[in-house]
């Protein structure tokens, strides 16, 4: 219970679940026992992790799915640095999310928990606030959670333990102020509808940026009034699912029909897509002679990764409704692009479509073969988890997904073991569906106590593991070239009776 005279961490805990963190995630210490206690007193559901990396990206993929603030507790010095593997994914993948992180106190010079946390999570690219005092304690939680939904980011609240014990009073925090979305610059809307006039074969390439500012509906609608053709980049697969006018996942992912169409098209416009060398591969999706105009609310996403026609800083939201505005403004009328014949050319062009030679045998089946197995058994409402690893193009590829909150891939770190703790970040979050988490078995080893949480949360969720007992990625790329692969690859473990256990 919530202590009889009010301290700061109660205030604190009370003024974040009255602003919105109603589903909180952790692993208690006594550094961020009494703030968590004081947000499930308040209303917040609290569930426990058995690692903080996982406290971290469950809360991660609650925030992707369901587009609200992720919110996550941790004990000082060890209880951060455990969770600076899942922070730094959050904050590769500009997720909102605010870390409550207990700190020593000022005048505690040796204890062993001191580290510089500020330092720690600065260098990872999460925003710092801090508990400054008593006095502003309350105002400095509010500024982090702000923080947090306007910047798109991950905000590290430290909570100095002197500070969090000091007496409050009986705080409460005013509401952010709302923030309207960045609005693009006249003139750089003007070049982009110049360049869609003078394109007869557009693409629109919508990325995790299109998903955090919920445009999937809008683009479609430009797409229309400009007869362009429909991408996406990994991390914001199903976006635009059941569009016939989709060609899928750009990049390594791509169909071959995919891939062709994204190399036909003259003028590629990237709204939230930051254009890695995944999503084009490394270039070869650009045709030579295509414009590509690039749509980010980061300037410093815009030609990051690769050379821009067309830079347009602004909301991908905002912007695309101010391009359909100056669109119907000039009368434009779509080109050619669409035809009947594409359409069906589209709709065959599926991973699912393609023949392969099956490469299963007697004790192992090709995974091509199950993934395809998987999606005709399995409900198509459904949320679909990837881990990283070599096997995390099979799910992506062959298992369809509903629309973006469908579809959670922790990639911005390329850290293996994530995969399971998404699933339940993903399944607490749409309840209403089956969740697949797709992993490795070199992912499920890393991450086996979250098994615990998923037994104990008694959650509808199915993990099926990709299992050639090896760091695959290894394999595939050295042993061609004549290494020994011995020191990745791993006597069969019996998954199942683990589970089980």
């Amino acid at each position: 219970m919530t202590p009889p005279v009010p301290n700061v961490a109660a205030a604190v805990g009370r003024t974040l679940a009255s602003l919105g963190a109603t589903q909180v995630f952790t692993l208690l210490g006594s550094g961020n026992f009494v703030v968590t206690n004081a947000l499930r007193d308040a209303g917040a559901t609290v569930v426990s992790a058995r690692h903080e990396s996982a406290a971290v990206t469950m809360a991660d993929a609650y925030a992707r799915v369901t587009g609200t603030v992720g919110v996550v507790t941790v004990h000082q010095g060890p209880g951060l640095t455990n969770a600076v593997t899942g922070l730094t994914e959050a904050v590769k993948s500009r997720t909102p999310l605010l870390l409550l992180a207990a700190d020593v106190a000022g005048a505690a010079v040796r204890s062993n928990f001191r580290i510089d946390q500020a330092g720690l999570v600065t260098a990872v690219g999460a925003g710092v606030e801090r508990l400054h005092g008593p006095q502003s304690a309350v105002a400095d939680a509010v500024r982090a959670y702000r923080r947090a939904g306007v910047e798109r980011r991950p905000v590290a609240l430290l909570m100095p333990l002197d500070v969090q014990a000091a007496e409050c009073g009986d705080a409460t925090g005013a509401p952010p102020a709302a923030v309207g979305p960045v609005r693009p610059d006249v003139g750089a809307v003007q070049s982009l509808a110049d360049a869609l006039e003078k394109a007869p074969r557009p693409v629109i390439l919508a990325g995790r940026g299109a998903v955090l500012a919920g445009a999937g509906a809008l683009l479609e609608e430009l797409a229309d009034a400009t007869g362009a053709l429909l991408a996406t980049s990994a991390v914001a697969a199903g976006i635009f699912a059941g569009n016939p006018w989709e060609v899928g996942i750009s990049g390594g992912f791509a169909s071959p029909v995919g891939a062709g169409l994204l190399v036909d098209a003259d003028l590629v416009l990237a709204f939230g897509a930051s254009l890695t060398m995944w999503t084009t591969r490394s270039g070869r999706l650009l045709g030579p002679g295509a414009t590509v105009a690039q749509v980010d609310l980061d300037a410093q996403a815009l030609g990051a990764h690769q050379q821009v026609d067309l830079a347009v800083l602004g909301d991908v939201a905002a912007t695309a409704r101010d391009l359909l505005a100056e669109l119907e403004r000039r009368g434009h009328a779509p080109a050619g692009w669409r035809t009947e014949p594409l359409r069906a050319q589209i709709a065959a062009g599926r991973w699912n479509d393609q023949p392969y030679v099956d490469a299963g045998t007697d004790d192992r089946i090709d995974p091509r073969t199950l993934s395809r197995l998987l999606d005709d058994l399995l409900p198509v409402e459904r949320t679909l988890v990837v881990d990283s690893g070599h096997f995390m193009g099979w799910a992506p590829m062959y298992l369809r997904v509903p629309r973006e909150s469908g579809f959670v891939f922790t990639q911005g770190f390329q850290s293996v073991g994530l995969g399971l703790a998404t699933a339940v970040g993903a399944a607490l979050a749409r309840p209403d569906r089956l969740t697949i988490a797709a992993v490795g078995d070199g992912g499920l080893l890393m991450s086996l106590g979250e098994l615990e949480t998923v037994a104990r949360l008694g959650l509808r969720l199915l993990v099926v593991v990709y299992d050639d007992g090896a760091y695959g990625a290894e394999v595939h790329h050295f042993g061609p070239d004549g290494y020994p692969v011995d020191l990745v690859q791993f006597p069969e473990v019996d998954l199942a009776a683990v589970a089980r256990g």
